[in-house]
This record gives structure tokens, sequence and C-alpha cells, in this order.
């Protein structure tokens, strides 16, 4: 991304892909949806493998819809999936802090689960902000970490937030980004900010071991746990009983795990 150095601190294991390729507008984009209205334009910046993407374009053909990701494999996970569904939206390799477009090009701009990652988050804004047309909305939703919260309890699951912050961290990010959206933006110098928040709740027996597995499996088999081990901050074996720790808990029966996110709709 330009002359910066970025760490996606997730990497792009299935682990990580299994769980991208559940989001849709309505499940994780819901904030930008009256917005999504047939001859919009889009750039989805940060697509990952294009279920919002495509989802997007459903909701605004036939507007122009285009995706972005910094991962050349990742767009082409994209691209397939798009041709699968018959939904017809340009993709490609590109740098949120230098997009390739001129001004005023959209009328929205989303971007998901994408400035926790980044050391700039403000001057990435500010390039979304560049390309959102006068009227337009800049739409970004955020995790926050350290606002998780579950039932039961688990201390091998307290321990996972511990080392993925620190991960996070690590890797210039910021796993509390949801907080922050609406002071990125007004910094970023957007005219108007109107922050909400909403959550992923994980109750259902099926759905709290899909959450679990998703999570085991990222403990140990990803760039996660690469990068963990590389900084000392947890051990191959340490991980392994944190992946345990997942599966244990998502067979106690009444769990639940509420995951809140951050929320910005931004005015150029």
């Amino acid at each position: 991304m330009g002359d910066r150095t970025e760490t996606y601190t997730h990497g792009h294991a299935e682990a990580v892909l299994r769980s991208h390729r559940w989001r849709t507008v309505d499940n994780s984009a819901a904030h930008v949806a009256p917005r999504l209205v047939p001859g919009a334009s889009v750039l989805d910046v940060g697509c990952g493998p294009g279920t919002i993407t495509v989802d997007i374009a459903r909701r605004v053909a036939p507007g122009r819809v285009v995706g972005i990701d910094a991962s050349a494999e990742v767009v082409a996970e994209a691209q397939a999936f798009a041709a699968e569904a018959g939904v017809a939206l340009e993709l490609a390799v590109g740098d949120v802090y230098a997009l390739d477009h001129p001004d005023d090009a959209f009328d929205v701009v989303h971007a998901h689960q994408v400035l926790q990652h980044l050391a700039d988050p403000v001057a990435a804004l500010r390039e979304m902000r560049r390309v959102c047309r006068s009227g337009g909305a800049v739409a970004v939703r955020d995790g926050i970490y350290r606002a998780f919260a579950w039932h039961p309890s688990a201390p091998g699951i307290d321990r996972w937030l511990e080392v993925y912050c620190a991960v996070a961290e690590a890797n210039g990010g910021e796993p509390d980004a949801g907080t922050h959206l609406r002071a990125w933006a007004m910094e970023a110098g957007f005219t108007s900010v109107e922050a909400t928040g909403t959550c992923w709740t994980y109750a259902t027996d099926e759905d709290r071991r899909w959450w679990a597995d998703l999570w085991a499996d990222r403990s140990t088999r990803t760039a996660l746990a690469d990068r963990a081990v590389e900084l000392g901050l947890a051990s191959r074996d340490e991980l392994d009983e944190i992946a345990a720790a997942w599966r244990t808990w998502a067979k106690q029966p009444g769990g639940c795990f509420v995951v809140p996110h951050g929320e910005i709709l931004a005015t150029p």
C-alpha cells in the first residue's frame, strides 16, 4: 500500500476466508443498505472473497460496482464467485491509500473490517473521501475486540483475546477500531459522521460450533498463529490449548458469543 508496509493480521488461510464467505449486506453492512439503490455506483474496499460485493452489485444494478483487495489470490476468488453468481462487477488488486479512481467517482465507498488493520486509518479515510461524490457516503464497519462477550466463561478464550490484541497491535493495527471510527472520520475531514453499532450473535448450537471452529483453526493454522509464535506471545502448545478451549466452550449448553461492531456513515 504505497510506501507503507501493512500486515493483515488474519492472513488469507482457509479458516479466515471461510468466515469472510458468510458475510452479506444484511449481516455485515445493514447500516449502508438504504444507500444501495438501483443505479448507485459503489467502491468496496477490502472486498475479500466478494460475498458482500456481489450482494451490493445485485442491489444497485445496473449501477457500477468496483471491488478491490490487497491480495491478488483473494481477488481471483472474488472474480470466480461473481462469475458463478452471474453478477457483473469490476474486481482488482488495489491500494486504499492510493485508489486508482478520480475524485468524486462513487456514490458509496464501503469498507468492512479494513481500518482495524491499517497503520494510518485516517489517511485511508481521506482517500476514500476523495473518491466519494458530494452527497454520497463512506460506510465503514469494524469490530471492537475488547468488548467481545461470551458465556460461559473460558480462561482459554480470555487468553486468546489477549494474544490476538497483542498481535494486532504489534502489526500496527487497532483491534478496537470500531470505537475510533467517528474520531478518525472527523480527523479525515468529513462534514458529517453518523455513528451506530450492531452485533453478530452466535447462540444456537450450530452457530456456536461454527464460530468456535473458525477461531480454533485461526488460532493454530493462520498468519495470526505464526505471528504470535514469532513475537514470543504464545507457543504452539499454548495455541493448541486455546483451540481446544474454543471447541470445549462451543459444547456448553446455553452458551452465547456476542461480537460488537462500530459503524459510520460519513458524508464528504
